[in-house]
């Protein structure tokens, strides 16, 4: 049987959120970072292929959950030992999250690939951080 990508079967969504958990339980701050990083390039990407297939639903559900993501990201940033960095990272999440609401409700596939760009580049960063 076929399950798409785009409409998880149950049996798909909850192997997807044990997977998740499983990941996350006992993970370090760092980790967490991470696990964040690659949920939300996942939720933008599965946006993006939502406009190409013209599944407004889902594009909106992709996109409110990248804009999640993005939002815990900023309210984890510690301004006080983070200075600089943190407030750079403050306005990259704010453009990232402009973008995607942007995005999502003019169907511009172009804006949330400007922000996956940008979260890309966070991403790989952070990674090599370790």
């Amino acid at each position: 049987m076929y399950y798409s990508p785009m409409r998880p079967s149950g049996i798909g969504q909850q192997y997807r959120q044990v997977d998740l958990s499983s990941k996350v339980e006992g993970a370090s701050p760092h980790r967490l970072v991470a696990i964040l990083y690659e949920e939300l390039i996942q939720a933008m990407a599965l946006c993006k292929q939502a406009m190409r297939k013209g599944d407004a639903p889902r594009r909106q559900q992709s996109g409110t959950r990248a804009l999640m993501v993005v939002q815990a990201l900023e309210s984890g940033l510690d301004f006080d030992k983070g200075g600089d960095v943190a407030h750079a990272l403050r306005a990259v999440y704010g453009e990232a999250k402009r973008l995607l609401a942007v995005g999502t409700r003019e169907n511009d596939a172009d804006a949330v690939a400007r922000a996956q760009g940008m979260i890309g580049e966070l991403a790989e960063a952070w990674g090599k951080i370790g």
